[in-house]
């Protein structure tokens, strides 16, 4: 039997980076948003190992790879000594800001669950995920949420409006932790308390676009400011890098904005350009 599923990205339309910690960890505040931009990923339950497939990408095919430990995993958790072969088209960009890698390693726990008929719990497979990556239990959650904590704590966000997004890929990847290295953040015992803003409108969200790790990537690589710059001036309602970049995406107040947005900022040749919008 062979299962398809397709892999959603992610935006963070808000993310604050409220402390460093003790353990070296971050304690974030970040509002994610999924988008129609989804890799594609086939599951067979075939052989006696983990096979994973990523035809035509950079992607390890090995246990270095998160879907790989993703399976792993699980199949360790519930003693399952049978294999899987899982075979992933990616669309999303590598190392983008995206959520890409995390959204992968989620679909694999939800969907190698339900293959083997495992009956574990959305939190027990959200207490799996963030041992493997701190974006994964967001994924697994399934809704538009406030992440808190190191990503383990999960609030919905169910008045967010429906919206549609360009995105711009300049081409090169971005290390989340040289990213985190780079920040000048004390480190502090204090949690920080955050207090979630009412956002019921789209332009509730054009002026709440915050990500602290802005600054950081724009040291790094100054293409990426340039990025929002053309967004803005394409027409976007606001603009902001997604997680530790580079990927930058605009608000636009329909489709047909997004879309004559996308033309412009294609013939920029400043790198791939999707209109998406959220799920």
């Amino acid at each position: 039997m062979k299962i398809i599923r397709n892999s959603p990205a992610k935006i963070n339309l808000i993310l604050k980076v409220l402390r460093r910690r003790e353990d070296g960890y971050h304690d974030l505040a970040t509002l994610m948003q999924t988008i129609s931009l989804s890799d594609e990923m086939m599951f067979s339950l075939t052989g006696d190992t983990i096979v994973v497939k990523s035809p035509g990408s950079s992607l390890p095919e090995n246990e270095d790879n998160i879907v790989y430990r993703a399976a792993q995993a699980l199949f360790s958790y519930v003693s399952y000594s049978s294999g899987v072969e899982i075979e992933i088209k990616k669309k999303i960009p590598i190392a983008a800001g995206l959520g890409g890698g995390s959204s992968n390693a989620a679909t694999t726990l939800v969907t190698l669950n339900d293959m083997i008929g495992c009956h574990l719990s959305t939190r027990d497979l959200i207490n799996i995920g963030l041992k493997i990556g701190a974006d994964i239990p967001f994924f697994i959650y399934g809704k538009t949420a406030w992440a808190f904590g190191v990503g383990e704590r999960l609030q919905v966000a169910d008045e967010i409006p429906p919206m549609w997004f360009v995105l711009v890929n300049p081409g090169f990847e971005v290390s989340t932790k040289k990213v985190y290295e780079n920040l000048k953040l004390g480190l502090t015992k204090e949690v920080i308390k955050y207090n979630i803003p009412r956002l019921e409108k789209v332009s509730h969200i054009t002026q709440k676009l915050s990500n602290d790790l802005e600054k950081v990537t724009f040291g790094l690589h100054p293409v990426v400011r340039d990025i929002k710059e053309l967004l803005m001036s394409a027409g976007a309602l606001g603009s902001l890098m997604s997680g530790s970049g580079p990927t930058v995406f605009g608000i636009f107040k329909n489709e047909e904005n997004a879309r004559t947005a996308e033309e412009t900022l294609r013939r920029a040749n400043i790198g791939l350009v999707f209109t998406v919008h959220s799920l």
